[in-house]
Parts: C-alpha cells; sequence; structure tokens
C-alpha cells in the first residue's frame, strides 16, 4: 500500500491524441494534514475514500489506502470539506510500458496541467514523452491537497 509516483509539468496538449480515455474528477479534503490527508473523490459517477500518509523526503512515495463509496455518500462527505473543491479532468496515455495520469485542472487551479506516473521503485526507468515537462516531484505546492488551500490562479 505504498505509491511511488512522479509528477511532471506538462509542456504541450500531444497528450490529449494519445490517451485511451479520459475521467472527470472532483475532490476535497476532510484533512489536509502533511503527516496525513484524508481524501474524498467523485471519478466519473464513482466515490472514493483516500488516506495518505506523509511523503517521503524525496517526495516519490508515501502509503496510501483507498476504498470505493457510494456516489451519495461522496457528495455528502464533500459538504464537510476543507476550503477548495479541486476539480479536473484526467487522460490516461500509455507510454511503452507505463501509464500516465495527466491532470487538467479546471476552476481556481485552471491553466494548470500536471502528469504522475506510478512506479514499481523509486528508481525505475521509464520513457518520458515529449510533452513532458519540467518534474515537479516534492514540490508540495503542486500537491492536489496544496491547490486546495492556494489554488494555481492565485500564485505569484
Amino acid at each position: 500500500m505504498v505509491e511511488i509516483e512522479r509528477k511532471f509539468l506538462v509542456s504541450s496538449n500531444r497528450y490529449r491524441e494519445q490517451a485511451s480515455s479520459k475521467s472527470v474528477i472532483v475532490q476535497g479534503y476532510l484533512n489536509s494534514d502533511p503527516q496525513r490527508t484524508v481524501r474524498v473523490r467523485i471519478k466519473d459517477q464513482i466515490g472514493y475514500i483516500t488516506i495518505k500518509g506523509k511523503s517521503c523526503d524525496s517526495g516519490v512515495s508515501r502509503f496510501e489506502w483507498e476504498k470505493e463509496i457510494s456516489k451519495l455518500e461522496a457528495e455528502t462527505l464533500l459538504e464537510l470539506c476543507e476550503k477548495t473543491v479541486v476539480s479536473k479532468t484526467r487522460f490516461k496515455v500509455a507510454v511503452s510500458d507505463h501509464l500516465f495520469e495527466v491532470d487538467e485542472f479546471a476552476g481556481p487551479n485552471k491553466g494548470l496541467v500536471i502528469a504522475e506516473v506510478e512506479l514499481t521503485s523509486e528508481d525505475e526507468e521509464f520513457s518520458k514523452p515529449d510533452w513532458l515537462g519540467r518534474e515537479v516531484t516534492g514540490e508540495k505546492k503542486y500537491y492536489n491537497s496544496s491547490l486546495s488551500k492556494r489554488p494555481f490562479t492565485n500564485w505569484d
């Protein structure tokens, strides 16, 4: 139950033509403490509750536990969440042996596009597509929980 992922900014929208699917996601945080976050999410028509632990020093890995809940339960819990709810469209893009999830943020985070790739180890190598920009792994301001407190459109 350890999540290992790396995050990157996206330098062009060429990923869209390579995407195999896309989903609409709305999520909020019941707790966004850096030691543990508790997230409520609706992805398409399915609800989830997720608990994530503190990231390691590099920001590449951390504990993650997720459970599917009903959409109605998720909608009810979203009403209890902290400040800003995060909305985004997620594109899934296969690149060699890896699956990239590219998030186009909406609302107060509009204009931000981040790609994530999940790995089996922190030092696992992977092919980087030409639309992948600067790595932002471990930069807390790019965490969704941070974007709910200080949205992208409020950055200097």
